[in-house]
């Protein structure tokens, strides 16, 4: 949503399609796991009173539209992209099959993975663990507003200190917001490391591509 206070910005859903696009140049297969809290936030709703499975239904539908949006963009950049849907919605979105998006990847084709798990009370970064054992990801690239994991705030307290490697056990004894616990536990138990990231440095997803040190390494 870049600047704005709700919704898609068009400029930064552009930016971030070019990235994957230069990376996608350099023939690495790119699976995306996208994020709906731009439009709806389950939590917080159901933090309001709402029934919690119905919120977080309701936050997979707006990952559904943003998955669209990267789609559109990439396409429009003739990089052929296709939107899995761990929910049926098959009008708009492929249903997600593993063999099928394993298969997309081999293609040469990027695949966004959208509606989480499909299931309420699962967050977004435990889908993209999830989905990232299916495929047989080499590794998650967490993009996140800040360069990295901190031991506290870094936009709030200007004393915090980045961590350039961790444990996952750091992260789970610490609770450092990096991932949630379930998600952690699912790369720690599989051995899958994470790197935590400013996804708004134009260039960062190339740069950890082509092996520059950015952001903070989460590994055994």
């Amino acid at each position: 949503m870049g600047e704005q206070p709700y919704g898609l910005d068009t400029g930064v859903v552009d930016s971030i399609s070019e990235e994957i696009k230069e990376v996608h140049g350099l023939g690495v297969e790119v699976a995306i796991v996208i994020g709906g809290g731009n439009i709806f936030r389950g939590v917080a709703a159901s933090a309001t009173g709402m029934d919690r499975a119905t919120a977080d239904y309701m936050g997979m539908l707006a990952t559904i539209i943003n998955g669209m949006a990267l789609q559109d963009s990439l396409e429009k950049k003739q990089v052929f992209t296709r939107v899995m849907s761990a929910i049926d919605i098959k009008e708009v979105a492929e249903p997600y099959i593993r063999r099928r998006a394993v298969r997309h990847l081999e293609k040469g084709r990027v695949v966004i993975f959208a509606a989480g798990t499909g299931n309420p009370y699962f967050t977004t970064d435990t889908a993209a663990s999830l989905r990232a054992m299916e495929i047989h990801a080499e590794v998650i690239l967490k993009g996140t507003k800040v360069d990295g994991v901190y031991d506290k705030d870094p936009l709030i307290e200007k004393d915090a200190t980045k961590f350039s490697n961790l444990s996952y056990l750091d992260v789970l004894k610490n609770n450092l917001k990096v991932m949630d616990a379930t998600a952690i536990s699912l790369c720690m138990d599989n051995k899958l490391p994470i790197i935590v990231f400013n996804l708004k440095i134009p260039g960062n997803i190339k740069k950890i591509i082509t092996g520059e040190n950015i952001g903070t390494i989460v590994g055994e």
